[in-house]
């Protein structure tokens, strides 16, 4: 098992996060775009895209809700995560912003610790974990427990300079069937308008010009955009 910090790279930094949400025609013209000036990220398959599944908590008083929703900082959230219906491995992460950046930190977990998170059984305390420590003592004294599953496409494209990653995400969906999050096929609901994907634009400390120039589209705004916030309205 090992624990890291990571930035939406995976470099450990705070970086900025900008979100817009998109129409069909604006993601065809914003891919084409990137196309030309970025790579896709090696992790992609033959298929073009990677699913994303990630299940959501949150404590007795739906804190990381709240604390979104009325726009704290600090402020973080934990999930648990795997990519394309592939168990190994399968990670613990949480995802801060202070002062308008982002940082990431993950921890690989088994299966049963997975299964126990779910259950609301404490995973337990280790030397050198400090993520799943302090989600398990979350566990213990804010009764942090699974509250709905996000899952979604990403096409995701990088660049070196400035550390710039663009992803597409579409059909996003979600289920509050919790505990079969494991499962391979489960019940799923869109909670995106037909024809509506979130493009997510991040990078250190600035976002190179000709990156820049690439994305400008006529009626696109940034949006303080929060799948899991959406995903819980949807449910109710």
């Amino acid at each position: 098992m090992w624990c890291t910090k990571m930035g939406a790279d995976g470099s450990g930094k705070f970086r900025y996060e900008l979100k817009y949400v998109i129409s069909d025609l604006q993601l065809v013209m914003l891919e084409d775009r990137i196309r030309g000036i970025l790579r896709k990220d090696p992790h992609v398959s033959e298929k073009g895209f990677y699913t994303i599944r990630s299940l959501y908590f949150d404590d007795y008083m739906d804190s990381a809700y709240w604390e979104k929703e009325n726009g704290t900082d600090p402020r973080e959230k934990f999930r648990i995560r795997f990519y394309d219906d592939k168990l190994d491995p399968v990670s613990l992460e949480v995802k801060r912003k202070v002062r308008g950046k982002i940082q990431k930190e993950h921890c690989r977990i088994t299966k049963e610790q997975c299964e126990n998170m779910i259950k609301g059984v404490p995973a337990g305390f280790e030397k050198g974990q400090n993520l799943l420590n302090k989600f398990s003592l979350l566990q213990m004294t804010k009764a942090m427990s699974p509250k709905i599953i996000v899952e979604y496409d990403r096409t995701p494209y990088v660049g070196k300079e400035g550390n710039v990653r663009i992803t597409f995400d579409k059909n996003i969906r979600s289920s509050s069937a919790v505990q079969r999050f494991l499962e391979k096929d489960i019940p799923m609901r869109p909670i995106m308008p037909s024809g509506r994907h979130l493009m997510e634009v991040k990078f250190d400390e600035l976002l190179p010009d000709y990156v820049y120039r690439a994305l400008m589209l006529e009626n696109m705004s940034q949006t303080a955009f929060s799948k899991y916030c959406l995903c819980r309205k949807y449910w109710g």
